[in-house]
């Protein structure tokens, strides 16, 4: 009798046991899911006028391809040398300079004497070449027209084109001193017979006008100044006008149809 009742007792402690356990965890699993349910307070701060208007101005900023060149306090280049340098009314070249290393590259010229302008700096002359060669291959008569130019020389012409047709209409076609991209010794002005060896918006029609428009950035050049980008760049269409960038810049700016300005995300 004894040995039953110790064995009902057992029984009756672990169904309390069991009973007690049972209430001990079902609120702990309650709290659980309740605590997953409840939606954050707060979500996403408005965006104020002035974040806004930040943004915006900063929008060309943004989509730059590449930092823009360093300036110092006079608005002039800090690394003149650079292949890539931006040279334009707002990215000087410093009044003193001269590439070091300036060649007269192996293409043909109008004229024999031997001029600067016949000079373009070493790292663009065997692209340059390369460039005459191929064009000549594909049946087309490429002449370098104009090459480097010094600050003295830049200073010349732009003074003679205002006195000519007055700065306003100077500035659109002529560089003022320090703002030529000649002088960097990375641009080549070029033209073909079809069009008179001239220097004019006729040769963006020509054949080879067509092919350089196409085919320069293969060896590193870019149409400086395209049609339609006079706002951008400042100055207006110039199909005859190639700049040396080396051929990764080339590629991405002839890829996407935009400027150096554009590749820098700044203004002309």
């Amino acid at each position: 009798m004894r040995a039953k009742t110790a064995v009902w007792c057992a029984v009756c402690l672990c169904v309390v046991s069991a009973c007690s356990a049972g209430s001990t965890e079902a609120p702990q699993q309650e709290q659980t899911n309740e605590s997953a349910e409840v939606e954050p307070v707060g979500g996403d701060t408005p965006q104020t006028d002035e974040q806004a208007e930040r943004q915006e101005e900063n929008t060309d900023e943004n989509s730059a391809l590449a930092p823009p060149p360093a300036l110092n306090e006079e608005g002039v280049l800090v690394h003149p040398g650079d292949v890539k340098a931006l040279v334009n009314r707002e990215y000087l070249l410093p009044a003193d300079y001269t590439p070091e290393d300036l060649v007269v590259p192996d293409v043909a010229f109008p004229f024999e004497e031997n001029h600067p302008k016949k000079q373009i700096r070493e790292v663009a002359a065997a692209p340059l070449e390369e460039l005459f060669a191929k064009a000549a291959e594909e049946g087309l008569s490429l002449y370098a027209v104009s090459g480097f130019r010094s600050y003295e020389r830049q200073e010349a012409i732009f003074a003679a084109n205002v006195r000519e047709d007055g700065e306003a209409a100077a500035n659109q076609y002529s560089a003022k001193p320090g703002q030529s991209e000649h002088q960097s010794g990375l641009a080549m002005d070029v033209s073909s017979p079809s069009n008179d060896l001239a220097l004019t918006d006729a040769f963006g029609e020509t054949p080879e006008g067509k092919w350089l428009k196409t085919n320069a950035y293969r060896f590193g050049f870019i149409i400086r100044y395209p049609e339609g980008k006079t706002d951008i760049t400042g100055y207006q269409y110039e199909p005859w006008h190639l700049r040396y960038v080396g051929k990764e810049a080339a590629q991405v700016i002839h890829e996407e149809e935009i400027t150096l300005e554009e590749y820098y995300g700044v203004g002309g």
